[in-house]
């Protein structure tokens, strides 16, 4: 479905008065999805995630330059041909509820989706309703404004926002901050059920463990690439290729909860070598002459010259 190869994103910025200078973000990025699959993106701050999601939706500012191969079903996602597939055959549930209009009622924001999709008034209407009863949403929801709903329910509406657009690839933006514990696990089983429909879900978060409970593979992000893609079933049985993976495994406080030392390079001031380099209890002078070339290792893709 999604195939990213060797993606790279660089900022135009000015510094001094009119001086320019280039900022890369996103360096040699890899990440495919397949239907029926939900990937989870893991990874810090800054570690390019969001920026992976805007890049797909071509949603990138006017001074960002993209290099690199990003093919939706074998066609290239050109800028016009993300313009025309975004909020239709690629859907995204942002992370903020403030992405729904205050003064319009959340039945006629979820129905005017279905109705831009060529859904007919009615129609959408019937799908409005038969999505909202699906997710647990009370008949007198669609006469409530936003800030009428508790989070959870503002976070099924949102989902229901994406279900209205049939989309095929869907793009879930860190859906569970904030939430409580039983709606988290509600929001992740809502995706994990799109997937089972035969929908591409990428899930965006820090929350590992909460990725964990319903994801088929996850990448892990470092300062703007992937470091790791490996099966769910990977991070339960320690079964990980990347010293950072391994780390953040080991951070989780049901394994030995021990932090990872350092702190993840700026976009500014990237080695040359490994991104991971300074922070590596494995590093040789070999990691710090050029950057790992991501390799198939034990069933997983992963950017390290030692995994084994």
């Amino acid at each position: 479905m999604l195939t990213i190869s060797n993606l790279s994103i660089t900022f135009t910025q000015y510094d001094q008065g009119l001086r320019r200078k280039q900022l890369t973000v996103i360096t040699d990025l890899d990440l495919t999805v397949q239907p029926g699959e939900l990937v989870a993106v893991v990874g810090a701050s800054g570690s390019g995630k969001s920026l992976l999601a805007h890049a797909i939706l071509g949603i990138l500012p006017d001074n960002a330059q993209v290099s690199g191969t990003m093919e939706f079903y074998g066609e290239s996602l050109t800028p016009k041909r993300c313009k025309a597939l975004r909020g239709k055959a690629i859907a995204l549930i942002p992370q903020s509820i403030g992405y729904l209009d205050p003064v319009m009622t959340v039945g006629r924001q979820v129905q005017r989706v279905g109705q831009l999709n060529g859904l007919s008034a009615r129609s959408a209407k019937r799908l409005r309703n038969r999505t909202f009863t699906r997710y647990d949403l009370s008949p007198t929801t669609p006469k409530r404004y936003p800030f009428q709903l508790s989070g959870g329910m503002a976070r099924r509406v949102l989902v229901s926002t994406a279900v209205m657009t049939q989309a095929q690839l869907l793009i879930a933006d860190e859906p569970t901050p904030g939430l409580h514990p039983d709606v988290v696990t509600e929001t992740l089983n809502h995706l994990r059920e799109l997937a089972q429909e035969g929908r591409g879900v990428i899930l965006i978060t820090h929350d590992i463990e909460a990725a964990l409970q319903v994801a088929d593979r996850v990448a892990v992000f470092y300062a703007g690439t992937t470091v790791e893609i490996a099966d769910a079933k990977d991070f339960e049985q320690g079964n990980l290729r990347h010293p950072y993976t391994q780390a953040l495994r080991r951070s989780l406080p049901k394994n030995d909860f021990i932090p990872v030392p350092g702190n993840q390079p700026s976009p500014d001031q990237l080695p040359r070598g490994c991104l991971y380099g300074d922070r590596c209890p494995w590093v040789t002078a070999e990691c710090r002459e050029a950057r790992p070339p991501s390799q198939f290792v034990r069933q997983g893709w992963v950017r390290c010259i030692y995994a084994e």
